[in-house]
């Protein structure tokens, strides 16, 4: 892990630069309660928050828990810990009590800021962990403590490795981790964010991927805060009110999760000209190639991202152009990251073969909190992070991703990514989504089984998904049956809950379709 970064600025926070070069500009729009914000404002209270927690006794490197959904408070209280050395634990407000307990747990945050609708969640979560919780209230106490704060006070200097920020991982793979992100992720990502995807003092982004979530953080809104542009926050997603916000706050860029993306194109308003949008952005999970197809088909410039909490989160780049040239590729490395492809025996593969991805740089995380274990888990000596995601490399150094190394199964000897099983199964008339998971098979070792979600109004059958994989894919990695789905189980992040498929798949024993 790099350590040394004897240059690294000692002015983390770039809000209170740009509140003294262009005041008035307008660096948050909180849509959900109608709410504007200049970099002079959002400065301004940064500071009267800052003082805040000095007054509640809170020091370099405190912890402080948030239970909030997308709104401005959020941005200011992550200025007011930049500026006190504190540490912000964004919590995850859809979790149950017992889960949230454990994270308390974990965390012991010195201090609890909240919306008051979470109050109750947060005293019984508290109550569960034994962690006692100093608790203020975010839509009435805060406010009329900052009223009374003096915006002054000395800033801390800002440490390359000393945290920013831990972000707890959804838990797909076992009990939450805290992902401890400290400032030079913080500045690098940004860095890397602005260069490799051409962004500017004048773009504008919508953002409603919620910020318990990396996405939510640190995809547009630190990097465009960083460069004096401007974040538009959404407390939920609605894909009738994100396509007007695009067009009325005349947005230049946005990022979306596929499922976000697919409830987009089947909004009335989907085809509508947005002419200030130069690119889309989808991450989080692998993006179908036909709904990739269906949103270029619609005037609209897509790339494909990638990235995790631990790293980036935006590992790639690429233009619009290569983008269209590649579908299905994420691009080059973004600045400053180092990567590898590595086979099971932890040597490189050839160009064009799948290995597990290893990811280096400035940009990556100082650990997990409290769990070195973990840490050296994914971390080797050498400061590789093994992601464990499985991606090739064209010729010309280009990615990409071909799924979760956990995620792939051997059926009859033969290796089989689910992700591009999916993308052909997506490909069938009527159906939305589609995941795949490997399930114990006895002639085969393992086989494939389908979960399915049909488009809203359409008639789809298991024997209709399995035909056109038969015409699609070789016969290991046909799924042997098809499970119909109203919806999928999903994660705090809004990805599919892989885990609770594989649960479901190895205790329910459906009717074969057509095997």
């Amino acid at each position: 892990m790099v350590t040394a970064f004897p240059g690294f600025p000692k002015r983390a926070d770039v809000v209170s630069w740009w509140a003294q070069i262009h005041p008035g500009r307008v660096a948050l729009i909180d849509r959900t309660r109608d709410q504007r914000l200049t970099y002079e404002e959002l400065d301004i209270a940064s500071g009267r928050c800052a003082a805040v927690l000095r007054a509640h006794g809170i020091e370099r490197g405190d912890r402080v828990g948030v239970l909030s959904g997308n709104r401005v408070e959020l941005l200011v209280l992550f200025g007011a810990a930049l500026r006190t050395g504190a540490v912000l634990v964004p919590l995850n407000w859809r979790l149950a009590a017992p889960e949230l307990a454990g994270v308390l747990a974990d965390a012991e945050p010195a201090l609890l800021i909240g919306e008051s609708r979470f109050r109750v969640l947060a005293e019984s979560a508290s109550s569960s962990s034994g962690v006692p919780v100093r608790w203020i209230d975010l839509d009435v106490e805060l406010p009329k403590l900052m009223r009374d704060a003096s915006p002054r006070g000395a800033a801390v200097e800002a440490e390359p490795d000393a945290a920013t920020m831990i972000l707890y991982t959804s838990g797909s793979t076992g009990a939450p981790k805290g992902v401890v992100l400290p400032h030079r992720q913080l500045f690098y990502n940004a860095l890397a964010t602005t260069i490799g995807w051409e962004l500017g003092p004048t773009d504008i982004a919508p953002v409603a991927t919620p910020c318990f979530h990396t996405g939510g953080w640190h995809v547009f809104t630190m990097p465009l805060l960083h460069v004096g542009g401007t974040v538009v926050l959404f407390d939920r997603f609605d894909p009738e009110d994100f396509l007007a916000a695009i067009v009325e706050e005349e947005c230049t860029v946005a990022f979306s999760v596929p499922t976000q993306i697919t409830m987009l194109t089947e909004t009335r308003d989907w085809g509508m000209p947005l002419p200030s949008l130069r690119f889309l952005i989808s991450g989080g999970a692998p993006c179908p190639p036909a709904l990739a197809a269906r949103v270029r088909a619609s005037g609209i410039r897509f790339r494909e991202g990638f990235g995790l909490t631990e790293c980036g989160p935006n590992c790639f780049a690429m233009s619009d152009l290569e983008a269209e040239r590649r579908p299905g590729a994420v691009g080059w490395p973004a600045p400053f990251l180092e990567m590898r492809l590595v086979g099971t025996d932890g040597s490189d593969v050839a160009t064009g073969e799948p290995g597990e991805l290893l990811v280096r740089g400035p940009q990556m995380f100082a650990g997990y909190f409290r769990n070195s274990a973990r840490t050296a888990e994914v971390l080797d000596a050498d400061g590789w992070l093994h992601t464990g995601d499985i991606a090739a490399r064209d010729v010309d150094g280009a990615f990409r991703i071909c799924g979760r190394r956990k995620d792939m199964y051997i059926s009859g000897g033969e290796n089989v990514f689910p992700g591009e099983v999916e993308a052909v199964l997506c490909e069938c008339e009527g159906v939305t989504e589609a995941v795949v998971v490997g399930v114990a098979d006895a002639k085969w070792g393992e086989v494939g089984r389908a979960f399915v979600v049909a488009r809203p109004g359409a008639v789809v059958s298991g024997e209709q998904v399995i035909a056109h994989a038969r015409s699609r894919l070789a016969g290991y990695k046909i799924p042997k049956a098809v499970v119909l789905l109203i919806e999928m189980p999903r994660l705090g992040s809004g990805k599919v809950d892989r885990a609770a498929l594989a649960r479901l798949a190895a205790a329910a024993h459906p009717q074969p379709a057509g095997a």
